[in-house]
Formats: C-alpha cells, structure tokens, sequence
C-alpha cells in the first residue's frame, strides 16, 4: 500500500492533497486556500516574537519537516505531553486499515525539535507545514515556550483539536498497539512512524517512556500476528 512520499514537492503541488482526499473522499473537507492563508495570518499575528519564528515538532517533524529551515536545537515543552490519540485513515491510515497518530495534550511536558525559519522565508515555509499539517483542521495552531541549551524560546507548534471527529482520547495500551501494528495507508505502516518517532528521541538523548512500552507492545503484537496468520514474505514490523 506504501509508495507515495512526504516530501516538499509532494506537499506543494498538491499531490499530498489529492492522496488524503482520494482516501477520504468527500466524507472530511479539506481547509480551503483562503483559510489557510488567514490563520498563518492569525499564527503570524499571535507570534510572541515576529522577528524569530521557530517551529516545535514531536513526531514526524523531527526526521522529515519538509520545510526550510535555518536553525535546529532540541527543546522541551512544559504543559503538553505527546499522544496517540487521532485516527489515522490516510497517510499511515485507511479506512480499512486505520491506524493511529500523535497529538500533543494538555499536561506534563514533552521532548523533540524546534526549527527556526528565516526571516525571509516566514510566509512560505509557514505555507508548506500548513499544507502538510492542516489540511482537515485536526490542529490548533499554539504558541508553547520551549527550553533549550541556548535558552528558552517560543515556538509555533500544532495541539490537538478536540473537537474533531478523529479525536479519540486517551486509548488503552492495548488497543493502540494494535491499532498501530495494523495500520497502513499511501504513506506507509503506522508502525514505521512509532519506531522512527522512538529512535530519532534516542538519537537526542531523550527516552520517553511510554513510546518505549508501546515500541516492545507493537513489535510483540506483530511477531504473533505473523506467526499466526501471514506468509513470512508479508511480514513487515517485528
């Protein structure tokens, strides 16, 4: 099912796009392009500090943000943790096989990226992580402060939108293991994005613990499954 990329060419010529609303049909509008443009608006206008706009990312931005950026630090965010807690039924989702993918909830703290755009190129990049990001409106656009070695800064970051109808909460262990052992889309496995979330954290010298349990859950869940009912050539998470 995999095959199609994430890429920034992909992002803006509409492919990423076509892909989500040939998956979803009309069952989930898209956010128009004048929508977009008013709330990077509205983000530009909130911004605590217009002369440096930097990005946190907790997931897939970590290791592909698809956009330009001048700086990178690794940075901490008090008041959200991350969650699996929206349905996935495009990009590593489908509707016959729907997995799961990240949001940031109210509480604790959390670990990832912050990247700084330059200046010149504010509206544009913003353009790009509009399109990558917001397509169904599944986000809220915050502004978090994010510690650094070098300080702390504020930074545009995407919360999830409870009101949305792929919101489901806080799922049991158990059910979101499987959800993301089983998911697949154009994207790819569900699981692919867990295991790379986990191992670009490691790489930072960050351990978060729960992606770790639910790592060893995942892996376990896919290792029966196989050995239960797939062909050895179809096997693709353990």
């Amino acid at each position: 099912m995999s095959g199609f990329k994430l890429t920034r060419e992909s992002i803006l010529d509409g492919s990423l796009r076509t892909a989500s609303q040939a998956m979803l049909g009309t069952q989930m509008p898209l956010m128009s392009e004048e929508v977009r443009a008013q709330q990077i608006d509205a983000a530009l206008a909130a911004a605590p500090n217009p002369a440096a706009i930097w990005v946190f990312g907790y997931g897939s931005l970590m290791w592909n943000p698809a956009f330009l950026f001048a700086e990178r630090r690794t940075a901490r965010v008090y008041g959200y943790h991350r969650q699996f807690c929206l349905w996935a039924r495009a990009g590593r989702g489908s509707p016959e096989r729907p997995g799961l993918m990240l949001g940031i909830e109210p509480g604790g703290s959390c670990n990832g990226v912050i990247y700084r755009i330059a200046p010149e190129l504010v509206r544009s990049e913003l353009d790009v992580l509009w399109r990558r990001e917001m397509n169904s409106a599944v986000y809220r656009p915050e502004w978090v402060a994010s510690r650094t070695r070098e300080g702390t800064v504020h930074a545009l970051t995407f919360a999830v939108n409870r009101s949305h109808e792929r919101y489901i909460g806080d799922l049991d262990l158990i059910s979101t293991a499987r959800y993301l052992a089983q998911g697949a889309g154009p994207l790819g496995l569900c699981c692919e994005y867990l295991f790379e979330t986990v191992a670009h954290l490691r790489a930072l010298g960050v351990r978060d613990r729960h992606l770790e349990i639910l790592e060893a859950h995942v892996r376990a869940h896919d290792r029966l499954a196989a050995a239960a009912v797939q062909p050895a050539s179809e096997r693709s998470c353990a």
